[in-house]
């Protein structure tokens, strides 16, 4: 993509490139959609633009809603939560600083777990497969055992 003040033809170097998507980083996510053309159109005319908000709003807590619900359960409970805070981020401040320390502290435990020794982390690995289990069976003695899984599976029946 060229440049604005660019005439059309101009391809652009390595070096505009890198200072382009390092300018892209110093920007907010809402920063940056709120310049694409789209996103100015519809900002021109308020009652679009509070709809649209609001739906953001909607199916971006609906996504959180679901991710906090699925954390305890096998699945990207987790993953969905932060997919959601990234749809809130699109267009609220308060959801992207929450986003932004979210993925500062998942890194900081993923760099703790990655420094540990194996055995720590196959510990790790046991206790959360153990507590997904717990929470698989109690869940199932809770609703009932469905009528397709079948008898050897260890579960309570």
């Amino acid at each position: 993509m060229a440049a604005p003040d660019r005439p059309e033809h101009h391809r652009e170097s390595h070096d505009e490139r890198i200072a382009r998507y390092a300018a892209d980083e110093m920007r907010s996510l809402r920063e940056r959609i709120a310049e694409t053309r789209w996103r100015r159109r519809l900002a021109g005319r308020r009652t679009v633009n509070h709809s649209y908000r609001v739906c953001v709003g909607v199916v971006g807590g609906m996504i959180v809603a679901l991710g906090l619900v699925t954390i305890p359960l096998p699945g990207p409970g987790w993953l969905t939560v932060i997919a959601g805070l990234f749809v809130l981020a699109t267009e609220f401040t308060w959801a992207e600083r929450l986003l932004d320390f979210t993925k500062k502290h998942v890194k900081r435990w993923t760099d703790w777990v990655t420094n540990q020794p194996l055995w720590i982390r196959l510990l790790l690995a046991a206790a959360t497969a153990a507590f997904v289990y717990g929470v698989l069976v109690v869940t199932l003695h809770v609703t009932g055992v469905p009528d397709w899984v079948p008898g050897w599976v260890p579960l309570w029946r």
